[in-house]
């Protein structure tokens, strides 16, 4: 759809498949480099205009002065407004670099508007009771899964103090780590992966691994150079401590 102006003094090209085009009710934002007044009742400069006839008319004198603006950006109160109000009109703006109008919102009925932000509001209520029911939930799963981490833990390695296997599942576990307890494998507690989160733990903690690597010697060597040092450990844990 286009719109011009006398003098060619604007032209307004929306690509049909826009709501304007369904609608053919178009408000133009000026860019203000040039303040346009109402051809018929004079008031100016205009926030907002309304073309008829080729001439700039405010939206009083074009019958849309009981619309309030809209500005885009929520897609789902625009929706709800545009649902709820029996005229809607399509606001844009010349974008210069590129060649083209751009919408920048919504002229709807003022009633309409506060039904749909009462609606959104009691949406996002709902949403965020949705997701404080779910971050609990999952942190209830957690602290399971924490557990029973720390119990197979203590199974392969008795010895293991109950206070450092917790706190080895803890680290190993927690969501969104990326860690080892947080694979499919740690998950389902494979002896292999809850085996590799202990191992990484005594590497960290009770050898000098960490100072090598802040020495600069490679993760390979560093490894290499502690092995006894953490399977002399882990060999004490595989035996259950006495009481």
């Amino acid at each position: 759809m286009t719109r011009s102006t006398a003098r060619g003094r604007a032209k307004v090209t929306v690509r049909p498949s826009t709501d304007v085009a369904r609608t053919g009710l178009v408000a133009i934002q000026p860019l203000g480099r040039k303040p346009r007044h109402c051809a018929e009742c004079a008031v100016g400069p205009l926030a907002l205009l309304v073309l008829a006839d080729g001439a700039p008319h405010c939206l009083d004198c074009a019958d849309l002065g009981h619309l309030v603006f809209l500005p885009r950006g929520d897609t789902a109160l625009t929706r709800r407004a545009r649902e709820g109000s029996s005229l809607s009109v399509v606001v844009v703006r010349r974008n210069h670099r590129k060649r083209r109008y751009e919408r920048q919102g919504v002229l709807v009925e003022e009633a309409a508007l506060a039904l749909a932000e009462r609606r959104c509001l009691a949406d996002a209520e709902a949403r965020a009771r949705r997701r404080e029911r779910d971050a609990a939930r999952r942190a209830a799963a957690d602290v399971r899964f924490a557990a029973a981490f720390a119990a197979e833990i203590r199974t392969l390695f008795p010895g293991c103090p109950p206070e450092r296997a917790e706190r080895i599942a803890a680290h190993a576990s927690r969501r969104g780590s990326g860690r080892v307890g947080r694979t499919a494998a740690g998950r389902a507690l494979d002896t292999v992966a809850v085996g590799a989160a202990v191992r990484a733990a005594v590497r960290h903690e009770d050898s000098a691994y960490d100072a090598l690597l802040m020495a600069g010697v490679p993760r390979g060597e560093a490894r290499r150079r502690v092995r006894a040092v953490v399977d002399g450990v882990l060999d004490g844990w595989r035996t259950r401590a006495e009481p």
